[in-house]
């Protein structure tokens, strides 16, 4: 039988298991990436497991979250990643030069190969025939190390395009489109593989945006094989002897087949307060719009707001609408630059931002009370923006674009109508300037460049906190229940007065689940030991490993929830604590402030492969809960997590590869 692009990729990387979905395997990793809010973390378990040089063919570090450095604690943090990228052995990208995902598309993804990264939209360059996967922040550091990443082997989804978009419809309305279909959960245990003669007709940069979104169906990755255009795309980045011939086999069997007519689609938005709220932008046009920003990981690259710079070419932003454009990297600032379309947008009345995450997480340019904002990016969930309450919509740069001409969600198709002389745009290709990638980019800093030689810590660099190995008896409080789709943002906050304590898990803490309940780190600090309680898609969004962490820190023993979001639930064994999935009957039966119990012998049941708990509530009925776990999750967890895990590993000589002398 032939294998998929996915296939191929894993099979040559596979260094334990099988290729039979769910069952647990180990990959091989050529790169990895971090970020400046899951870096420091990264680094300093990267250091406790005593190792002196990365393993991978390539780590580059980012600082793309804090750019703005409103605090010391922000540059302290920026300074130190600096020093443990020149310490250790990684490529530095200096705070300003780009979101990571953008910078390592334009100058280290490559066709055939596989990249973990600390960050959820890490499969962005699936556009490019990278096998890119989203992890916690500890399994980036024993990857890091030599030590195989365990995942459990997905699904592998055909996604078969035909047609050609239609003027005005783009790849973020083929994404939203997968959204619509399939929701939030659609892509959970899946890879999509887009297939088809659709395929052909989309550039790298429109085929990255949809692997972008893919990480919003909840896919372990999204990828496409690779072709001229790929070629084309990397000799514009001076790297055209990576490109390698990736597609499926002529008898690749797929686990489903999902079929997108991309001439049938239209403009499309995501409305408040999830990305699968989706509907066509004709469904909600005539709301008066204060905000417009176009940028993001998603479509922050030239490519995106060239077509903005197009639209508003002789126009001017309505008065009521500030629209902000944030560039994905420095790169696609500058290209927009030199062409003069900087200067074009400013004089309609454009802000240009620094190329950050900020924005998207609440960082800068935050709505104001009671308004709409239209964004580009790829996340809408309700307060991320920096605001509660807020009332966030997603879209392409296109109908973004439109919003701001009028001051109202406005189909572009209908504005150009009206106007009589705006034409549709199109996606023009650019072609970088200034040098090429390495020793003679000033804003990436190479191993061989490096000006640090030890670790530079400032005072809110804390150390990695370690949980006790599990025990016999565990029982407390449900210290606090959740409903159905509780993100990492929900638990661990990303705003600007909580981020800087990345670093420092004790202050940190304090913030935990402050969005659900604010008196919730206290209560767990006083309860010494509890459970949380939710319900569906639990710590679905972003890869923060700190949405297990300080959980762990205040005492928290294990979550109870109807179901897990893959890279959440990884970081909960990585971390310590059981992650047990219940029934529908059992979560309405539970009530916050409940007393728990395992009645079984844990510890002994997770070693010796239980996979179902019984748990008994007030002393009063019991219920059932299953933990669905491989023998090596059952290892990491019995240890108390998976840093002591791998330091006894290492020392036993079965894990992560130490360094050469």
């Amino acid at each position: 039988m032939g294998q998929t692009i996915t296939e191929q990729i894993l099979d040559d990387h596979l260094v334990e298991g099988e290729l039979t979905p769910g069952e647990e395997i180990g990959i091989d990793i050529d790169q990895v990436l971090t970020q400046d809010t899951t870096g420091t973390m990264v680094w300093l378990q990267f250091e406790a497991l005593d190792l002196d040089e990365v393993q991978t063919e390539l780590a580059a570090q980012y600082c793309d979250h804090q750019t703005y450095q409103f605090d010391f604690k922000n540059t302290d943090d920026h300074r130190f990643l600096r020093s443990a990228a020149g310490t250790f052995g990684a490529y530095f990208s200096r705070p300003g030069n780009g979101i990571c995902h953008q910078v390592h598309k334009e100058n280290f993804a490559a066709p055939g190969k596989t990249l973990l990264g600390s960050d959820s939209h890490t499969p962005t360059p699936g556009g490019l025939g990278q096998l890119a996967i989203g992890a916690g922040g500890l399994d980036i550091a024993v990857a890091m190390g030599g030590g195989a990443y365990y995942v459990e082997m997905p699904e592998i989804v055909n996604v078969e395009l035909t047609g050609e978009l239609p003027e005005w419809a783009t790849a973020k309305d083929v994404a939203l489109h997968l959204l619509g279909e399939l929701t939030v959960k659609g892509g959970v245990g899946k890879v999509l593989e887009y297939t088809g003669p659709g395929v052909e007709t989309l550039t790298i940069p429109e085929r990255t945006t949809i692997t972008n979104l893919g990480t919003e169906l909840g896919a372990t990755s999204s990828i496409f094989g690779t072709d001229e255009k790929t070629k084309d795309w990397l000799a514009r980045q001076d790297r055209e002897e990576e490109h390698v011939e990736l597609s499926p086999d002529e008898d690749a069997e797929y686990a489903e087949t999902i079929e997108v007519d991309l001439s049938s689609l239209e403009p499309l938005i995501a409305t408040p307060s999830m990305p699968d709220n989706v509907v066509p932008v004709r469904e909600v046009a005539g709301e008066d719009v204060e905000q417009v920003i176009i940028g993001s990981c998603t479509n922050g690259a030239y490519e995106d707001i060239l077509p903005g710079a197009k639209m508003l070419e002789g126009r001017e932003v309505a008065k009521k609408t500030e629209m902000i454009v944030a560039p994905g990297s420095k790169q696609a600032s500058e290209m927009l630059a030199r062409e003069g379309w900087t200067a074009e947008m400013m004089a309609a009345g454009v802000n240009f931002s620094e190329a950050t995450c900020g924005a998207c997480i609440g960082i800068g340019h935050v709505p104001a009370s009671d308004s709409v904002s239209l964004r580009t990016f790829n996340r809408n969930f309700e307060g991320r923006s920096g605001i509660e309450d807020d009332s966030v919509y997603l879209c392409s740069p296109e109908v973004a674009t439109a919003a701001a001409i009028t001051g109202k969600i406005v189909d572009p198709r209908d504005l150009a109508d009206e106007l009589g002389d705006l034409e549709a745009p199109g996606l023009e290709m650019g072609t970088k300037y200034g040098p090429g990638m390495g020793e003679s980019d000033p804003d990436i800093i190479s191993p061989d460049e490096a000006v640090d030689d030890g670790l530079i810590k400032g005072p809110n660099i804390g150390d990695v906190p370690l949980k006790d190995e599990l025990a016999s008896d565990i029982e407390g409080e449900a210290l606090l229940k959740m409903e159905d789709n509780i993100t990492t943002d929900h638990i661990i906050p990303a705003t600007a007065d909580i981020l800087k304590f990345r670093s420092n898990i004790e202050k940190l803490s304090e913030f935990t689940l402050s969005r659900v309940d604010d008196t919730f780190a206290q209560r767990a600090l006083d309860a010494d030991g509890g459970f949380l309680v939710a319900g569906e898609n639990y710590g679905q969004g972003s890869s923060r490993e700190h949405a297990a962490l300080c959980p762990m820190f205040l005492g928290v023993e294990g979550v109870l929830a109807q179901s897990f979001a893959r890279i959440h639930k990884a970081n909960l064994f990585n971390f310590g604590l059981v992650p047990l999935t219940i029934d529908e009957e059992t979560y309405e039966n539970i009530d916050q402030g409940d007393d728990v119990e395992i009645v079984d012998d844990v510890g002994e049941g997770v070693r010796n492969g239980a996979t179902e708990f019984t748990i008994r509530v007030n002393d009063d009925w019991e219920a059932t809960a299953h933990l669905d776990a491989s023998e090596r999750e059952r290892e990491i967890l019995a240890a108390g997590g998976k840093l002591s895990w791998t330091k006894q590993q290492h020392q036993s000589g079965s894990g992560a590869a130490p360094a050469d002398d």
